[in-house]
């Protein structure tokens, strides 16, 4: 089986993104703080994002004033990131809801790739990120809080 091609990302539409979303659901999230998932939610908190958690494991109020809802067509209001802390296998699922909720992102994290689900987001109007951390893509393109 072959590698699947490269992903290459302009600066200017990581910029674009990141500028442009206000309202990021991070699916996946975690009350840990040691998890990768918990630290880059609180930093894109600190940047100025409205965050919601995704995790149907996670009791309401688990994370002080971060609303946490079972998935994401749970969410009350628009939502224009969602941020998939989830293996690959899952992104797919993830995908179809973001695309039923009216998102316009779909960014899969570090590790986290789906072609199909990709593939799927992108005919349905979403701008498809992956084997990205908005994190580090904020701090690399030195771009302070919103």
């Amino acid at each position: 089986m072959s590698e699947p091609p490269p992903l290459i990302y302009s600066d200017e539409t990581l910029r674009s993104i990141l500028r442009s979303v206000r309202t990021i659901a991070v699916v996946g999230a975690s009350a840990d703080p040691n998890r990768p998932s918990h630290e880059v939610m609180a930093f894109l908190e600190c940047q100025g994002y409205r965050i919601v958690a995704v995790n149907p494991a996670l009791p309401t109020g688990a994370l002080g004033p971060i609303p946490v809802y079972p998935d994401l067509v749970s969410i009350p209001g628009e939502v224009d990131m969602v941020d998939v802390f989830r293996r690959s296998e899952a992104a797919g699922a993830i995908a179809d809801q973001a695309i039923a909720i009216g998102a316009r992102v779909l960014w899969m994290q570090l590790g986290v790739r789906d072609d199909n689900a990709a593939i799927r987001a992108e005919k349905a109007g979403l701008t498809v990120v992956m084997d990205r951390c908005p994190k580090i893509e904020l701090r690399r393109l030195k771009l302070g809080p919103i």
